[in-house]
């Protein structure tokens, strides 16, 4: 069986080649095209003869001398406009990535942190005109850490920083996060003697996050026994919880609108309080650190967006503030 030449770079589909097509379907003759290219006639005639055998494909119907682009080469037209963009693009954070700039920085976020802080900074990030595509990941509970651990993450924000380990992970605090137990109006506790007892609050479901790591062995606030509504987010838990559906602690911050609201009842429990340290994590590289990770720790480093992340609501309009 004999192998087929390599098209020649007439035949081969790229930036020149679409930049002619385009060419002759704006100008609707051959000739004209040639003229506007400055090529004669019959050499861009060959070039779109053997770019149609090398597609094996009408781009043009070149009946009564006019040259009218057929449906496939409009379709061509279309997806090549996205090309070019995308091949100018590409090219313009190649170079920009090598002044040091990662190519992605993946951003994992535990459940307690507040997301329109978070898109806050990823706006002032957006503003510098990076070459780096951002990513992020919502996890729970140890999956926030493990995927900074398994390399899936670059920075983990909202770890629980007595899981974090030693080894090339750093880490730092964001602050404390306190959790209250709280209940819907009509659920039977918020009309019990309170404090709340262990026993009061076995007899009753309860309403847990997944733990998102490998495993999802780590839970929280569950008392042995009781019934459990597992849900896969935060945002799930609370509405689960306004529903009635179960009890369970949440984020102060989180709930303090719907406790002003009546919209939930904090209830006093016997059970020790719940204050969580939470901070954020990166890998240490030897080969040094990106300056999209730089940029993104620098921020961290200030006080009030380190609070602001974990404040789950924006006290002015616009959120954080310069």
């Amino acid at each position: 069986m004999t192998t087929p030449p390599d098209p020649t770079p007439d035949a081969a589909l790229g930036p020149a080649q679409l930049a002619w097509l385009s060419a002759i379907a704006r100008q609707g003759s051959l000739s004209a095209a040639a003229r506007e290219l400055d090529l004669v006639p019959s050499a861009l005639s060959y070039r779109l003869r053997r770019l149609e055998e090398a597609l094996d494909v009408l781009l043009f119907d070149r009946r009564g001398g006019r040259a009218r682009p057929t449906p496939a080469c409009e379709e061509l037209l279309r997806g090549g406009a996205e090309l070019l963009q995308e091949w100018q693009a590409l090219a313009q954070r190649v170079r920009r990535i090598a002044t040091g700039w990662e190519a992605e920085l993946t951003l994992a976020a535990d459940a307690v942190i507040c997301p329109r802080t978070l898109l806050d900074l990823c706006e002032r990030f957006d503003a510098l005109g990076a070459p780096t595509r951002l990513r992020l990941r919502s996890e729970t509970l140890s999956g926030t850490l493990q995927a900074l651990q398994a390399g899936r993450a670059d920075l983990a924000l909202g770890v629980q920083l007595e899981l974090a380990g030693r080894g090339d992970v750093a880490t730092a605090t964001l602050g404390d996060v306190a959790f209250v137990f709280v209940v819907a109006p009509r659920h039977p506790l918020a009309r019990a003697p309170q404090p709340l007892t262990p026993a009061q609050i076995r007899a009753h479901r309860i309403v847990a996050v997944a733990d998102s790591g490998a495993g999802g062995g780590l839970s929280v606030g569950i008392l042995p026994g009781q019934d459990v509504l597992t849900v896969p987010t935060m945002e799930m838990k609370l509405a689960a919880q306004l529903r009635g559906l179960g009890c369970g602690w949440l984020p102060q911050p989180l709930v303090q609108p719907h406790l002003d609201a009546g919209r939930l009842v904090a209830c006093a429990t016997t059970l020790p309080p719940r204050l969580s340290r939470v901070g954020y994590a990166w890998r240490q590289r030897a080969a040094g650190m990106g300056r999209a990770l730089t940029w993104w720790l620098q921020q961290l480093g200030d006080e009030r967006t380190r609070a602001a992340l974990l404040r789950r609501r924006a006290d002015a309009p616009d959120g954080l503030v310069d």
